[in-house]
């Protein structure tokens, strides 16, 4: 008798916490993983994840808030143009964009199903994306088209900076790192001298 109590117990303390639904208590906002972190001053910033996660803050990183991203896909890049209009990239060819500040976000036709790992604008209209098999998609009208670019890879290419509009570099590899310089825009990529044997992850110009 005493253990068909507990039983009933145990299922009335089940049933009553499925009623009520689940709260995620800790670590605040969520737990997914977080890939990437992007600030658009000194107080306002993005950190996007798995799962579709984007958080922003504007309190300099003392609160976070869920934003919906609209995707379950893994999110692995984040870029911000402007105060309100930003990009992410992430598995299965996935592009994001906002241009209210992360109130909404609009998915976009990338035209692959690559992850993309890395995504990098030099003006409002003009930005690059790089992601697994050696993709690279650029866009010249601010994300309504992308066209893939010719890279000469089959290998991961895993981030992409330009110093200006013409001159940009990519970095990737598993086996063997690869690096790319271009002059011109994107429209030609050569190989540069790197040394390593190692992948390369990321890239980052002063």
């Amino acid at each position: 008798m005493k253990k068909l109590y507990i039983l009933i117990i145990a299922l009335f303390n089940l049933n009553y916490s499925n009623a009520q639904g689940w709260n995620w208590q800790s670590p605040l906002p969520q737990g997914n993983h977080l890939n990437s972190v992007k600030f658009v001053n000194s107080n306002t910033g993005y950190a996007i994840g798995d799962c579709g996660t984007i958080l922003k803050t504007t309190n300099a990183g003392t609160n976070w808030e869920n934003q919906t991203s609209g995707t379950s896909n893994k999110l692995c890049s984040v870029y911000f143009t402007d105060l309100n209009t930003g990009y992410i990239v992430g598995d299965l060819g996935t592009v994001l964009k906002t241009t209210n500040g992360g109130i909404n976000w609009i998915i976009q036709t990338s035209g692959t199903i690559n992850k993309l790992n890395s995504v990098f604008f030099t003006n409002n209209d003009t930005g690059y994306t790089v992601g697994d098999y050696g993709i690279m998609l650029k866009t010249t009208n601010g994300g309504k088209n992308w066209i893939i670019q010719t890279t000469g890879k089959i290998n991961h290419l895993n981030s992409v900076y330009f110093t200006n509009t013409d001159t940009g570099y990519v970095v990737g590899g598993t086996g063997s790192g690869i690096i790319l310089k271009t002059t011109d825009g994107g429209y030609n990529w050569e190989n540069q001298t790197q040394g390593t044997f190692n992948g390369l992850y990321s890239v980052y110009f002063t």
